[in-house]
């Protein structure tokens, strides 16, 4: 809001002048011109980001199903695993979420994009489980841009991510689709 103040001839009760503010709306057309000046490069929906592999670690798994206190053995003991039909020690529910942030660059999308990473935050992220991923499975994620869109006059932006796990047999074991929220 563009305000503007001036003195007024009256004397209020400490003996001063007071100020007299007049304010008009100019300025919110001025945020909302900035804002769309500061908007998110549309042309990057459809960008691929480079694929990264990780080797899947029992010692890892173990961690993650004890930081989400699972305590289902299959997520523990590679005998009960393989009794329940796992070749090895499964990943958790959520865990592919942490092989993609074993990228060789922490979130890409914020240097493409030039984003502030104190604006972000996780919108929301689905998984789709196709095929069991294993400790000592070899994992190829692949990022994509799917979509981005604004909301509330561009001051809410999106990026929906979507991440294909695929094993070393060439075969997708998991998408996930997430979006990430930035605040102008």
């Amino acid at each position: 809001m563009n305000c503007h103040s001036r003195e007024s001839g009256n004397l209020n009760d400490s003996g001063s002048s007071p100020r007299a503010l007049r304010c008009s709306s100019e300025s919110r057309d001025d945020e909302q011109e900035e804002r769309s000046q500061t908007m998110l490069d549309r042309s990057y929906i459809g960008h691929t980001f480079d694929a990264h592999t990780v080797e899947v670690e029992k010692g890892k798994i173990r961690f993650f199903a004890k930081a989400i206190g699972e305590t289902n053995p299959i997520y523990f003991d590679e005998a009960a695993a393989q009794a329940a039909g796992y070749k090895s020690i499964p990943v958790p529910p959520t865990y592919p979420f942490s092989i993609d942030l074993e990228a060789p660059e922490f979130l890409p999308m914020l240097k493409l994009l030039n984003m502030d990473i104190g604006r972000i935050l996780h919108g929301s992220q689905e998984f789709e489980y196709i095929k069991p991923i294993c400790a000592g499975d070899k994992v190829t994620c692949q990022a994509k841009i799917l979509d981005m869109f604004d909301k509330k006059g561009g001051a809410l932006e999106f990026i929906v991510l979507e991440v294909t796990f695929t094993n070393q047999d060439g075969d997708v074991a998991v998408k996930t689709q997430q979006s990430i929220v930035y605040r102008n």
